[in-house]
Formats: C-alpha cells, structure tokens, sequence
C-alpha cells in the first residue's frame, strides 16, 4: 500500500474509494465494497461510519477503539452474494495488525437498499 492508495488494498486514492463511501457522497453498491471501506474506517478510527454502517438489530451503543491498533493489510479471501441484485450477502478475509491478524466471515444485509454489517464468525 503506498501512502496515497486506499488502506483498503485497492490500488485507488482513499478519497475515490473508501473515503467517499466514509464522507457520505455514495454508498458501498455491494457487500465486499462495504467490508473494504469498514475496514478502512477502523484503519481510519472512523467510528461513526462503523456505527453508521451496522445493522441496527447487532449494533451496539457504542464502539471504543484500540488507539494503539495498527491495521497493516486486507486480504479479500470469498465473497458470496452481496451484489446488486442480492439481500444478503457474506465476506471472508484476514485483516493483519501489527502483532497478527483476524480471520473472519462476515454477514452483511441491506437495509433500506444499503449494505450493513450485521455480525461475523471468527475462523481459525
């Protein structure tokens, strides 16, 4: 990742990928979209997006993070459904931070025709 490419590990700017989906001028169009600017946004320490983009039966009332946390890298490992033409959806990937990484299955939802978080399973 270079410093102007997205932390997501898409090789566009931030501001033409995740950050335009973090400032509210368009919204993730698919699950994997959503996973990817997510994941920007705690690399970030945006914490009204991840709230703002949680299903609102999962989310919790408040969400502290880690100032220390160092997210490194994104992998994309499957994704199943979650496009336009889906309701639901569901991401695999293994998020790296200095020290090591997470391993996860997420499932997202539309609500209102966006995707959402609505919660993941820890693999290995």
């Amino acid at each position: 990742m270079t410093t102007r490419s997205c932390p997501c590990g898409l090789p566009e700017a931030y501001d033409q990928c995740c950050g335009r989906f973090h400032a509210g001028a368009a919204a993730a169009p698919t699950a994997e979209a959503l996973m990817r600017s997510r994941y920007s946004a705690f690399v970030k320490g945006d914490v009204a997006y991840l709230l703002r983009t949680w299903h609102p039966r999962t989310r919790p009332a408040r969400l502290d993070l880690d100032p220390g946390m160092r997210w490194t890298g994104l992998e994309i490992l499957e994704a199943t459904d979650g496009s336009a033409f889906h309701s639901k959806g569901t991401v695999t990937f293994r998020a790296s931070f200095r020290g090591g990484s997470l391993h996860e299955r997420s499932r997202f939802e539309r609500v209102d025709g966006a995707w959402v978080y609505v919660d993941g399973e820890f693999l290995d």
